[in-house]
C-alpha cells in the first residue's frame, strides 16, 4: 500500500467521495467497476478532457495522476476497448472515455487520434472498517444490482427516447421535452439506460429542469450490456415511479442496433409495456424510416414522434411527416410543440393548460 495525490478525479468514482491523496495497492482485481490510479503518459490536442466528480470537464495533460474505473466500451464513434485479464502496477492500460473508464484499446477512431495511454499504479483503496486501517478496493456505484429486479412504474407516464445511433439527438429532445413539461408545471424525472459511463447527458436533463436523475452507473454499472440492461433499466423506472412525479423521460444511449443492450430492454416484456410514448431521434429520413420499421418489425413498438437531425429543416420534417405518417419537430427550434407533443400522447395535456410557459 502506499500513497498518491490524484490531479483529476473522474466522474466515474461520483459515489466514492474520494479525496486527492489516495492509498493504492498493487494487488488489482481485473473487474468492471474497480477504480485504479493511472498516470497519463502522452499528451493529445483533441478528446483530451475529463469529466470530473464535479461535472466539469477538465483538460488531461502528461504525467497527470488521474482515477478512473475498469471497464469495457464497443462504441460505433468512439474508442473501443476490452477489460484486461491481467493487471500489475507499470502496465499501460488506455482511457477509452471522457468519463473514465480503463481498458486495452481493440479500436481507434481517426477523429480523435490515439487515446491516451496511463501506467497503472494501483488499486484505489477504500476503509470502511471504523478505527481499522484495513483497506478493501473501491468501486463505482452507490446501489446493487439486483439481476432479478421486478418492475413498477406505479402508473407513471414513462417517456422513452431511442436513435437510430450515437449523436443522434437523444439528449437534445429529452431536455427540450424535460423542459416544456416542467415549464408548464409538471414534476419530471429522467435517467439514462444505457451506454457507457458519463454523466454529461444526466446533467444536460437536470439542467432541463428533472427533479430527480439516475444513470446505470449508480447501480456499479460502468458498460450496460444485453445482460444488465434490462435490470438496470427496471430497478431506475421503479426507483424514481416511487418518488411519485408526473412523468418519467428516459434515454436509450446508443442506436437500436448496438452492443449496449437497447434491443434486450425494448424486448423485455415489462419494460416494453411500461412504455406510454416513445420518440424516435433520426439522423436522416432514411433512418427514420429504418428506424420505424425496426421498433415494428423487430419490437412490435410505433414510434409516437420523430426528432433528431432528420427534421433540421421542413424538408426533412414534411418528408418524415408525408412518408411515415408520425409527426415531426426539431428540439431546437420547435421544442414547445415537441413537448406539447409528448405532452397530449401521455395524457399530460389537461395539465398543461391554464399553467404558465
Amino acid at each position: 500500500m502506499k500513497t498518491v495525490i490524484a490531479d483529476k478525479i473522474a466522474s466515474i468514482a461520483q459515489h466514492r467521495g474520494l479525496k486527492r491523496k489516495l492509498q493504492v495497492s498493487a494487488e488489482i482485481l481485473c473487474e468492471e467497476g474497480v477504480l485504479l490510479a493511472v498516470r497519463i503518459l502522452n499528451s493529445k490536442s483533441s478528446y483530451n478532457t475529463l469529466e470530473l466528480t464535479s461535472g466539469r470537464m477538465a483538460k488531461v495533460s502528461r504525467g497527470d495522476i488521474i482515477v478512473g474505473a475498469l471497464g469495457h466500451r464497443k462504441a460505433l464513434f468512439g474508442y473501443s476497448g476490452h477489460l484486461p485479464e491481467q493487471l500489475n502496477p507499470g502496465d499501460t492500460i488506455q482511457v477509452l472515455n471522457i468519463g473514465g473508464v480503463l481498458g486495452i484499446c481493440d479500436s481507434v477512431n481517426a477523429n480523435f487520434g490515439q487515446p491516451f495511454d496511463a501506467e497503472v499504479l494501483g488499486t484505489v483503496l477504500e476503509f470502511p472498517y471504523l478505527g481499522e486501517r484495513i483497506g478493501v478496493p473501491a468501486r463505482v456505484g452507490v446501489d446493487k444490482l439486483n439481476m432479478s429486479a421486478s418492475i413498477n412504474t406505479q402508473d407513471v407516464p414513462i417517456v422513452v427516447l431511442a436513435g437510430t445511433s450515437m449523436d443522434s439527438g437523444k439528449t437534445a429532445a429529452a431536455s427540450a421535452i424535460i423542459s416544456r413539461l416542467r415549464h408548464c408545471g409538471c414534476t419530471v424525472d429522467a435517467f439514462k439506460a444505457t451506454g457507457v459511463s458519463l454523466r454529461r447527458d444526466i446533467l444536460a436533463m437536470e439542467d432541463a429542469g428533472a427533479r430527480n436523475t439516475a444513470i446505470f452507473t449508480d447501480f456499479g454499472v460502468v458498460t450496460t450490456t444485453e445482460e444488465n440492461g434490462p435490470p438496470v433499466t427496471r430497478m431506475m423506472l421503479t426507483q424514481l415511479a416511487a418518488e411519485k412525479p408526473d412523468v418519467i423521460v428516459f434515454e436509450l444511449g446508443d442506436g437500436l442496433l448496438g452492443a449496449y443492450g437497447v434491443e434486450a430492454i425494448l424486448k423485455d416484456a415489462g419494460i416494453r409495456e411500461a412504455i406510454t410514448c416513445l420518440v424516435l431521434c433520426a439522423n436522416d429520413p432514411v433512418a427514420a424510416w429504418g428506424g420505424v420499421k425496426l421498433l415494428r418489425d423487430e419490437f412490435s413498438l410505433a414510434p409516437d414522434v420523430v426528432t433528431g437531425p432528420a427534421t433540421d429543416n421542413l424538408v426533412g420534417t414534411n418528408l418524415i411527416t408525408d412518408r411515415l405518417g408520425i409527426p415531426a419537430f426539431n428540439a431546437i427550434t420547435h421544442g414547445v410543440e415537441l413537448g406539447d407533443t409528448v405532452a397530449e400522447i401521455v395524457n399530460l395535456k389537461g395539465d398543461l393548460n391554464g399553467k404558465s410557459v
